[in-house]
This record gives structure tokens, sequence and C-alpha cells, in this order.
């Protein structure tokens, strides 16, 4: 009951945000937020890998990267008149975001389901270094492609356009972005409760014994490994729209080590705590941005005291006060 609570207490708060963006005067708050959600969509992708499946991925900042570069390709191409899809919506028309987030969806998905049997092969520190070397080797086909910005980056001239909803307005853009971070928490949701789930908990904890009960381990971490790049894709996606600018930096291993550190921040494995980790990053880098230049040195400490009296993460100490 009380994990049912926090739930629905952050999902509230995230949808009263542009409230307070109204209260204070202040829009860039509803931008904020949007990139806390955008993150929040990402992390809760990365914990179903690392939270359930036990795979500690230190280059999902590709999944995210790819995601932001296929929306952007396409909006440059949309914007130079080449535009190559006509079926079933033109990259140009109305119904742009239609296309290219479910593309970059099915980009993010194809890619994980192509990496994870190589990355699969391997265990523990081989597979983190292997996650890692993938990642930096988009990293550098990004860079090499002057046609896509190169290490300059890709700018989009404007947001993609969805039916009857007007993307250029921040706070719809924001509520938009809410929906589908709550679709695929739910998806999420579902699948670790299914049999999926059950599997993957069961093979973190001992892998031996599951397939000697005969279950094709190989098989649900493939599966789960590809709906978090999906997942991953889209949010990077979502950032690119946000920022309307796509840079390398996107797929560079501190970017993965960010989602590493909001998943847990919050609280790994539990899907609801990475929503606050996400929260609790951006605005201590916000507040703490504003006082000093080098909040980095302030956020470490903050990072190591979370680690040490709270394993659980912000999740598991706030269910235990609420407990109390």
């Amino acid at each position: 009951m009380t994990r049912v609570l926090l739930i629905a207490a952050a999902f509230g708060l995230l949808a009263l945000s542009p409230l307070a963006a109204w209260l204070f005067d202040d829009p860039f708050l509803v931008t904020l937020f949007t990139r806390v959600v955008i993150l929040a969509l990402a992390a809760v992708a990365l914990d179903l890998v690392l939270g359930y499946g036990g795979l500690v991925s230190l280059g999902h900042a590709a999944f995210l990267g790819i995601g932001a570069y296929t929306a952007g390709i396409l909006a440059s191409h949309a914007f130079d008149g080449s535009a190559f899809m006509t079926w079933p919506f033109e990259i140009g028309g109305s119904a742009q975001a239609l296309v290219t987030w479910p593309l970059a969806m099915l980009t993010g998905g194809l890619l994980a389901a192509v990496l994870a049997p190589i990355c699969l092969r391997t265990a523990g520190v081989h597979f983190i270094m292997i996650t890692l070397a993938f990642a930096q080797m988009l990293y550098y086909f990004f860079i090499s492609l002057p046609r896509y910005g190169g290490e300059d980056g890709l700018v989009l001239f404007a947001r993609a356009e969805f039916p009857g909803l007007d993307l250029g307005d921040d706070v719809t853009f924001f509520y938009l972005c809410l929906i589908l971070l709550g679709g695929y928490f739910l998806l999420a949701r579902r699948l670790v409760a299914a049999r999926l789930g059950m599997v993957l908990r069961g093979a973190k904890q001992n892998p031996g014994r599951m397939a000697a009960l005969g279950f094709p381990l190989r098989r649900y971490q493939l599966a789960v490994y590809a709906i978090s790049g999906a997942g991953t894709a889209l949010a990077g996606a979502l950032q690119a729209e946000l920022d309307l600018f796509v840079s390398p930096t996107l797929l560079s291993w501190h970017q993965s080590g960010e989602l590493v550190v909001i998943v847990l921040l919050g609280g790994m494995g539990t899907l609801i705590g990475p929503v606050f980790g996400a929260a609790a990053l951006v605005l201590l880098e916000e507040v703490l941005g504003r006082f000093t230049e080098h909040w980095m040195f302030v956020l470490g400490p903050i990072l190591v005291l979370v680690a040490l009296f709270s394993r659980r993460g912000l999740l598991g100490w706030l269910e235990a006060r609420l407990s109390r």
C-alpha cells in the first residue's frame, strides 16, 4: 500500500509542476520538469535491466543517443524537403511524431536485440566493459558524420507535429512526455509481475538453478534488453525534441553513468525509485548550480551519504518514514 501511495504521489506531483511554474511566474520550471520526466523514462527502462535483470549496463546511452539521432535525422530531412517516407505519414506532415517516435523506439529495440546476444556472452565486469565499448563506438561513429553535424551536433528547427496538439507549447509537450512515462511505467510493472519478471529475478539470484529448471535465460534477458533499449530510445527522441538539438554527448559514458546514478539514487529494482532519483538529481543540480559553479563537489558527498545510509535509495528511505 505504501508503494502505491508513493507512485501516486510521484506522478501527482509531476502533473502539478506546471502549476508551480505559473505560481512562481517561472516558465523555465516547465522545461526543468520535462527534463526530469525524460530522464525518469530512460532510468525506468534501465531499471528493467539493472534492477531486475542484474545486468550492469554502462552503455545505455547508446540507445538514448540512437533515439535522439533518429528523431533529429528524420527532422533534418523533413526540413530540407528530402523526406523519404511517404507511408503511412509524410515525415513533414502533421503526424510527424507518430512516425519518428515509434521509429526511434524500433531502432533502439533492434539495436539492443543485435547487441544483446554479444553482450550476454559475458558477465560481471566484462559485461560492463563491452556495453561501454559499444556505446563509445556509436559515439565516435556519429562524430564522424559531418552530414548530421559531426562533433558540433545537429540542430532541429521545430518540434515534431502531433495531431490535435501544439507541441511547440512547453506545457503541452510536458504533459505528453508525462503520459508516455506513465504508459511505459505501467508496461514495465506488468512485465515484472509476469513470468518475464519472475524469471529475471530468479536468474539474478541463482542463474544456475533457473537454467536447471529449463528456463531459456538468454531469451528472457534478450527480450528485456530490447524492451529497455526501446524505452531509452524513446527518451532520447523526446530529449531531442525538448532541446531542439542532438549532440554526440548523449552517447557518452558520462550520460550512461548519470542514468546508473539515478537508478541507484532512487532505488534499484523498484521502477518508481528512478522517478524519484531523476527528480532529486535534476533539482539538486539546479539548486546547487545557482550557488556555486563547483556544485559537483557538493553533490558527490550527498550521493555517497544516500548510498551509505539508505541502500534501497530514496524510495527505501521514504517507505521507512511512511511506515513509521
